[in-house]
């Protein structure tokens, strides 16, 4: 699913992904779209039906990239565990910094099938790298044992569901990555042996 095939099709992709996670899918039209990209409406009508169907493909793009930057970080079994937990929280930093509070409103209100698209994604994003992670900190020490790694991934993806949602982080002032960052700050803090709070 990642970007390939044409350059025309690869810029559609990055125009859009750009356009989109700034400025919401409701503000952003296929002529705003083709006029940017210097396209007439009907080349980018033969590469995406819809601006529904390029919605979703950047969505399922965007799943791809975050899992390989994810990957990269926990299929590396060297250094510390505190060190490895700042590179996976960093990527997901990255990840979240281009969406922005308009675009998860407009998903939630205007394609609620992609939004569940890119929940059920989160959610497996989160249990397959912080639940690798979260076990390699428990042999190590770090993280406490009296909590089975299950019961703890639920915990986070029920706390970041909760709150990396249009309506909390509108009530709350914040923008996903900060909301994020807040989640998993209190999850660390709360899951660290003292050993691991000295890390």
């Amino acid at each position: 699913m990642s970007v390939e095939g044409t350059p025309a099709r690869a810029r559609i992709v990055q125009g859009a992904r750009r356009h989109f996670f700034a400025h919401g899918f409701r503000g952003v039209t296929m002529d705003d779209l083709a006029a940017e990209l210097g396209m007439s409406k009907k080349t980018l009508y033969a590469y995406f039906p819809s601006k529904t169907a390029l919605l979703e493909f950047v969505l399922r793009d965007k799943l791809e990239r975050a899992e390989a930057d994810l990957q990269s970080v926990t299929s590396d079994s060297e250094g510390r565990f505190a060190d490895r937990l700042q590179r996976l929280l960093a990527a997901i930093k990255a990840q979240m910094e281009e969406i922005q509070p308009p675009f998860l409103r407009d998903m939630r209100r205007e394609t609620p099938e992609l939004f569940s698209l890119i929940q059920e994604g989160r959610r497996k994003l989160i249990q397959r790298h912080f639940g690798k992670l979260l076990s390699e900190g428990r042999k190590a020490g770090t993280i406490r044992k009296d909590v089975s790694t299950n019961v703890l991934i639920e915990f986070l993806t029920g706390a970041v569901d909760a709150i990396i949602n249009p309506h909390k982080l509108g009530e709350l002032g914040l923008t996903p990555k900060t909301g994020f960052a807040q989640v998993i700050s209190v999850f660390i803090e709360g899951i660290a042996t003292e050993e691991g709070r000295r890390k």
